[in-house]
């Protein structure tokens, strides 16, 4: 049973009650009225998801039902239902913010399926909405967003073995956010009090990273003109995250897996042995198998950190997460760049979700970064996305099926739903919205037919 409300307004009462009847089938609660000013009146007293609503009508029209809606009711979506349809009245519908432009007589299946994409959108806002609250509440920089199950899963497991102090091995590709956990995992045990330190061993070479971590003794070396505490030194009581801990070079290996063993360091340069109490987490986008196999990773700091092991999912595993992670990074750089964008058009979820994400959640942060900042009014628009994006030039890397789609294929499945979904078929309103002239659309939608036939 659905259990959105709709509101149907038309000053015909034959084409109210049948449209009211129908939308009832489906499962909604319907309030029908037969006057733009009842439906003022309505919406001032109760809430409604969806208005659809005839354009044409004494005192109030369905521009003006459109507009109220959209100053006091954003959270509501508007339809504009009219028998004078015209492309000048469509696009002046859209560009004040009706959801969409049916025209009449209109075939069933085509409202039902409007209808239910519009209530797709207004669930989507009331997740920012509630999102929004969560993260006010909670504005912890490190929780974790996803309603995802393997994640959920993931994240329960983590909150067991957080208490323990045992070390962790997290596995998964960059950008899934393995120190994101990493963090979870340290505020989630008797730790959090303490430091949270994290290196990525990738960045230093040899040298340097021995005097990172282990830090040095007054005299060690040239420059050496005090003592420098080091980062295990300085992870005492806490948490030390070594991010890409595949990359460390064999000799440094050897010497952490002595600090494990023994729970004590020296400095570079000294000798006497400084105890620490430290929980090692360590990350890697590698292939464990294949580095132990090829002795690039040691077999003993392998099982000294793998007491526990979390594998994070790519992002292209879990798309569903895909609105609440960009509803998570419209609040963080709403508040970076001082912007108030309100929602988020539904095209740009279709869009992302094409999309199969190589560089995973710190690409679809980078790709909301730069929609944010090139956004100007109160909704964030595909036209803010990076332009090959946009115009779903990129290939898709990964795919269920473990097939690659070409740049042809691509642009021909969003340009067929540019045409069919947004412009209702309208080949001149398609034209406009996709920013190319009607003859070139025109000869694509011909090629597109000839290649199916």
């Amino acid at each position: 049973m659905n259990t959105a409300r709709l509101l149907i307004v038309d000053d015909e009462k034959i084409a109210v009650k049948n449209l009211g009847y129908v939308m009832r089938k489906e499962g909604y609660e319907v309030v029908t009225v037969g006057s733009g000013a009842g439906a003022l009146r309505l919406l001032e007293q109760q809430h409604f998801d969806v208005v659809l609503t005839d354009l044409r009508m004494d005192k109030v029209d369905g521009m003006g039902i459109l507009d109220v809606c959209q100053r006091c009711y954003p959270r509501t979506e508007v339809i504009i239902i009219t028998g004078f349809a015209t492309l000048a009245s469509a696009v002046e519908a859209v560009k004040r913010g009706a959801f969409s432009y049916l025209a009449k007589p209109f075939r069933l299946d085509e409202v039902r399926k409007v209808t239910a994409e519009a209530l797709e959108k207004v669930h989507r806002k009331q997740e920012l909405s509630q999102l929004g609250a969560a993260m006010t509440s909670s504005p912890d920089e490190g929780v974790i967003i996803t309603r995802d199950p393997t994640m959920l899963a993931l994240i329960e497991t983590a909150r067991q073995i957080a208490p323990s102090g045992c070390n962790v091995l997290l596995t998964g590709e960059s950008g899934v956010g393995k120190e994101l956990f990493a963090r979870f995992l340290h505020r989630a045990s008797r730790r959090k009090p303490e430091t949270f330190v994290a290196i990525n061993c990738s960045t230093f070479n040899e040298g340097v990273l021995e005097n990172e971590l282990f830090g040095h003794a007054r005299g060690a070396f040239t420059g050496a003109v005090s003592e420098r505490k080091g980062l295990i030194e300085s992870a005492h009581g806490g948490t030390l995250f070594l991010d890409e801990i595949t990359e460390m070079p064999p000799s440094m290996q050897v010497k952490l897996l002595r600090v494990i063993q023994e729970r004590e360091l020296r400095r570079l340069g000294d000798v006497t042995p400084i105890m620490v109490d430290v929980r090692f987490i360590g990350a890697t986008n590698r292939n464990l198998n294949e580095e132990l196999r090829l002795g690039r990773f040691r077999q003993d700091l392998f099982y000294r950190m793998n007491v526990a092991r979390l594998e994070i999912p790519p992002l292209v595993r879990r798309k569903g997460d895909i609105p609440l992670l960009c509803a998570h990074f419209l609040r963080l750089f709403n508040q970076r760049f001082q912007k108030n964008i309100q929602e988020i058009d539904p095209e740009v979820f279709t869009l992302l979700s094409g999309y199969d994400f190589p560089g995973n959640v710190r690409e679809l942060c980078n790709i909301m970064e730069r929609g944010v900042a090139m956004a100007s009014g109160a909704t964030l628009l595909s036209s803010h996305l990076p332009e090959d994006l946009r115009e779903v030039v990129l290939l898709t890397l990964r795919s269920a099926e473990g097939q690659v789609s070409t740049l042809e294929e691509r642009e021909r499945d969003y340009i067929l739903w540019v045409f069919q979904h947004k412009a209702g078929g309208n080949q001149t309103l398609a034209a406009q919205m996709l920013g190319i002239d009607r003859v070139s659309l025109w000869r694509k939608l011909k090629r597109y037919q000839a290649a199916g036939d």
